[in-house]
C-alpha cells in the first residue's frame, strides 16, 4: 500500500476507534442530563372511581401506586379520575368518560399522551428552568409544549378538539391538514377549537369568567366522582362500597375486601 494511502487509512481507523470509545460516555451523559429518556412508565398518584387499563380486550382496575406502561390505554368511567406522573415530574390528569393512550409512540420520548375521547389536564415540568418539549395528540390536533399547563377535550364523535392554556405557551397544528399554514401559538388565557374538516379557527382569549368556570368545572368533577354517604348526607365515605357481584374489575385492589364466603355445610350425622 502506498505510504500516503496507508497514513489516511490509519487516521480513519483511529477516528472510528475514538468514536466507539466515546459513544458509551456520551450516551451516559445524555441520560444523566435527561433521565426520563428510556423511562416509559407513569405512576398513578391519585385514583378515584372507575379507572381501568385495557388488557387483551378486558378492563383491569387501576389503583394508586400502579405503574402504567407505554402503549397502555387508560379508560375512565362516569365517576373516574386519575392523576399520573412521569419521571421528569410532568403530570397528566384524566377526567371522567375519557379514553387516552400513554406514550403510543415509545420510540419518541416527546410524545406523551394520545387523547381519543374526553378531557385531560397536562402540566409539563420545566427542567432547571429550561424548556421540556412534549407533544399531545388528538384525532384532529397535535399540541406541542415546552413547559406549561393546559386543558384538552375531545368530543364524542372525534370531530373537534378544544385546547385551553392556563399558563405558559403551546403550539397547535391541524393533524389532518398538515399544510394549514403555521402552527397557532397559544399563550396563557388563550383557547382554540380544532375542527376535523376545517382549517384552524382563529384563537380567542379566555375572559376571567371563563377561566374561573374551567377551574370550577374541574373542582366539581372531582367532588361528584365520589359517592356520597348513605341517607343523602354530604361528605366522602372512608371506603368505597363493594360493587355488586360481577361488577368488579380484574386486578381491583380497593380497600374494601369482598365479604367472606359462607361456611361449608356440616357433615352428615352432625359429626
Amino acid at each position: 500500500m502506498h505510504p500516503a494511502r496507508q497514513y489516511r487509512t490509519g487516521k480513519v481507523l483511529a477516528a472510528a476507534l475514538l468514536l466507539a470509545m466515546a459513544a458509551p460516555s456520551a450516551r451516559a451523559q445524555f441520560n444523566i442530563q435527561m433521565p426520563w429518556v428510556g423511562d416509559t412508565a407513569a405512576k398513578a398518584d391519585v385514583v378515584e372511581g372507575n379507572v381501568s387499563l385495557v388488557r387483551d380486550g378486558s378492563l383491569w382496575a387501576v389503583s394508586a401506586g400502579d405503574s402504567i406502561q407505554a402503549r397502555q390505554v387508560i379508560v375512565t368511567g362516569p365517576d373516574g379520575y386519575a392523576s399520573f406522573q412521569v419521571s421528569d415530574g410532568s403530570t397528566f390528569e384524566v377526567f371522567p368518560n375519557s379514553r387516552v393512550t400513554f406514550r403510543a409512540n415509545p420510540g419518541n420520548w416527546r410524545d406523551l399522551v394520545d387523547v381519543w375521547l374526553g378531557r385531560i389536564r397536562v402540566h409539563i415540568q420545566k427542567l432547571g428552568g429550561q424548556p421540556n418539549p412534549n407533544r399531545v395528540h388528538t384525532p384532529t390536533a397535535v399540541i406541542s409544549v415546552r413547559g406549561t399547563t393546559f386543558d384538552i377535550s375531545v368530543d364524542d364523535d372525534d370531530e373537534t378538539t378544544h385546547v385551553a392554556v392556563e399558563e405558559g405557551q403551546v403550539a397547535v397544528e391541524h393533524r389532518l391538514m398538515p399544510r394549514d399554514g403555521d402552527p397557532k401559538i397559544l399563550n396563557a388565557g388563550d383557547e382554540l377549537v380544532v375542527y376535523r374538516n376545517a382549517p384552524l379557527s382563529a384563537m380567542r382569549r379566555l375572559d376571567r369568567g371563563r377561566v374561573m368556570q374551567y377551574l370550577a368545572d374541574a373542582v366539581w368533577q372531582i367532588l361528584v366522582r365520589t359517592p356520597r354517604l348513605p341517607g343523602g348526607g354530604g361528605g366522602v365515605p372512608t371506603s368505597v362500597p363493594t360493587p355488586p357481584t360481577g361488577g368488579g374489575l380484574p386486578g381491583d385492589t380497593g380497600a374494601t375486601p369482598p365479604p367472606p364466603p359462607p361456611p361449608p355445610p356440616p357433615p352428615p350425622g352432625g359429626n
